[in-house]
């Protein structure tokens, strides 16, 4: 009777604490890594790894690695070609402003990589599901975010070597023409300045850059607005050019075909949105870097 009666008394205790449990418990066997929401323990070496930004495809690519999950730009619902077969068996987990908790859970990730900037109001919900590292912000951190993410999959060494290579082959481009970059989105024209990935590449590699585009004006370097009838501030001895999705890609061709932008002096040149605009990794720099020698030699 006493040991029923004692049986009894702690069933309770045990249902209370079924109820507190608010996810898998952490049993990553790795180091414990300082990131943009806290810090967190990893596994030793991650084996099914969820990204949720355009940065981390490149990222895991670019070390050999592929994730078994990922979120989609929303204007772009498909993988970036220029990282090749290496996604061919990641499953979309929704986009970057809104991914899927339910699809991500169905993976059984060991390790989600995110982003404070995106998806910061998720990140507890998250971290139930698995160990969560988020970098804080997107573009103009890109190197150190690759080192962070890099260092949570146990391969900051191999990031640094990666990094290191890129930037001593951007040391190497040699011109004296101005650069400008112009990226045409759904709804606006932007211009694109020093603190943004792609102008990052090009301050690496000692591009010179229209004064205009310098955004000296701005707080927020990343990129300006442009209208359609002041193209002429785009204007450079060389241009590139991107769109993002299918209706930025209609914009530009009405923009393109119009006698506003044959005007424009720069030798222009239609290069590869998710490598210019939204690969934001060594890779993608790399083919920034082709990219430089193919039109600027």
């Amino acid at each position: 009777m006493r040991l029923r009666l004692a049986v009894l008394a702690v069933l309770p205790v045990l249902a209370l604490s079924a109820c507190g449990s608010t996810g898998p418990a952490n049993t990553a066997d790795g180091p414990t890594v300082k990131h943009a929401m806290g810090q967190t323990t990893v596994p030793k070496t991650p084996k099914r790894v969820v990204v949720l930004d355009t940065d981390k495809l490149d990222t895991m690519v670019s070390l050999g690695l592929s994730p078994v999950g990922a979120a989609q730009a929303g204007e772009n619902q498909k993988w970036p070609a220029y990282l090749g077969a290496a996604l061919n068996d990641t499953k979309p987990v929704g986009t970057l402003q809104a991914p899927s908790l339910e699809a991500i859970a169905a993976l059984k990730p060991d390790l989600i990589l995110g982003s404070k900037f995106r998806q910061a109001a998720l990140y507890d919900k998250l971290a139930k599901i698995a160990p969560t590292v988020f970098t804080e912000k997107v573009g103009i951190t890109w190197k150190e975010n690759f080192l962070l993410d890099a260092e949570a999959l146990g391969k900051k060494d191999q990031a640094a070597t990666l990094l290191s290579d890129y930037e001593a082959r951007a040391k190497t481009i040699k011109t004296d023409k101005k650069v400008s970059i112009v990226r045409f989105m759904p709804t606006e024209i932007r211009v694109y300045g020093p603190e943004s990935f792609s102008g990052i590449v090009l301050g690496d590699a000692a591009v010179a850059r229209p004064e205009a585009q310098l955004l000296a004006g701005q707080d927020d370097k990343r990129f300006g607005k442009l209208s359609p009838e002041n193209l002429a501030q785009a204007d450079a001895d060389v241009l590139f050019y991107t769109a993002y999705g299918k209706a930025a890609q209609d914009q530009q061709a009405s923009i393109t075909a119009g006698p506003l932008w044959s005007n424009l002096k720069a030798a222009k040149h239609n290069v590869d949105d998710e490598i210019w605009m939204t690969g934001i990794g060594v890779t993608a720099a790399g083919k920034i870097l082709d990219d430089l020698q193919k039109y600027l030699g």
